[in-house]
């Protein structure tokens, strides 16, 4: 078995804030857990640059050229600030965003050509900004453009996959990949979440054209419940459709210690998850998965938890 880890520093230079939870140190963070002795199997590769292009598969031009519009320009002095420009209450651009998000998506399609090609069995797209939030026209929830939804495209254009699911465990409802993907009868959509919570959707009456499906959480919920949503509703919705790839919204924003949520999620939980998708990805997929990373703002739970998500990928 081979997994592979795609990033690039160029992650570190999308800014935001002070005291903004989707911060350049979650990347920091994750990357230095990774430098243990445990991950010396790990392939590391530095994550392509996609081509502008690449958005259109999940986006319109005119998404494309409002977040290009709303590009600060560099401050040039050594040591200066960055500009930072807000496009709604909480997703932020700087003068590198750009260049991050497009290296984002380049990595997701990336670990989609390897996992296709047979270079890697599975693969950890450590990325920021992250996706899910993104709908097809509106950027939010700290989201550009959508990086999952680009990378399942990419599968159905490029590699002709005629299954594609996606699996979203962050414990925000990836309202931008069902809002995506509602009509597409090629890609299965599953999330767990918090509910209500921001964004507000991800109800259980949400379903698409029969390839939605929703298990919302209750806040102050854990292990037993999350377990349960997987056993009960997402695992035999993946049974039933015969994934070609499957895809994981991966954040690790439902673990107990993140502030931005009321889950108890532990690492154990990311780690049992894990297998049992890898489990479906062997049966249906020839081990072709691909991991994104999305939330998860609490550094050490969501270091801990991201490096047990890839200790299990790398077990195979």
């Amino acid at each position: 078995m081979t997994t592979r880890l795609y990033w690039h520093e160029i992650y570190l230079e999308h800014l935001a804030p002070p005291g903004h939870p989707e911060r350049p140190d979650r990347i920091r963070a994750l990357m230095s857990e990774l430098e243990g002795p445990d991950f010396y199997r790990l392939d590391r590769v530095e994550a392509p640059r996609a081509d502008e292009a690449a958005i259109l598969l999940a986006h319109p031009q005119e998404h494309l050229r409002a977040v290009l519009a709303a590009l600060p320009e560099p401050v040039e002095e050594e040591d200066a600030p960055q500009p930072i420009v807000r496009l709604d209450g909480d997703t932020y651009l700087s003068p590198k965003s750009w260049d991050a998000a497009l290296t984002a998506i380049g990595a997701a399609t990336a670990a989609v050509d390897d996992v296709f090609t047979g270079a890697a069995n599975n693969g950890f797209v450590a990325a920021r900004p992250p996706g899910h939030h993104a709908e097809r026209s509106t950027a939010m929830g700290f989201c550009l453009f959508n990086n999952i939804a680009i990378a399942a495209r990419h599968a159905q254009r490029v590699h002709g996959a005629e299954r594609v699911a996606i699996v979203d465990w962050d414990v925000h409802h990836g309202n931008g990949t069902q809002d995506i993907f509602q009509s597409d009868p090629g890609v299965l959509f599953c999330s767990t979440h918090q509910y209500p919570l921001f964004p507000g959707t991800g109800a259980k009456d949400e379903t698409g054209i029969g390839n939605i499906v929703n298990a919302p959480l209750s806040a102050h919920t854990g292990s037993r419940e999350f377990r349960e949503a997987f056993n009960s509703r997402i695992l035999p919705a993946l049974d039933n459709f015969r994934p070609d790839l499957i895809l994981i919204s991966a954040g690790f924003d439902a673990h107990y210690r993140d502030p931005l949520a009321q889950i108890n999620l532990d690492v154990a939980d990311f780690d049992w998850a894990t297998g049992r998708l890898m489990e479906r990805a062997e049966k249906f997929c020839d081990h072709r998965l691909v991991s994104v990373l999305e939330g998860g703002y609490d550094l050490e739970g969501l270091s801990q938890s991201a490096s047990a998500h890839i200790t299990r990928l790398l077990k195979g």
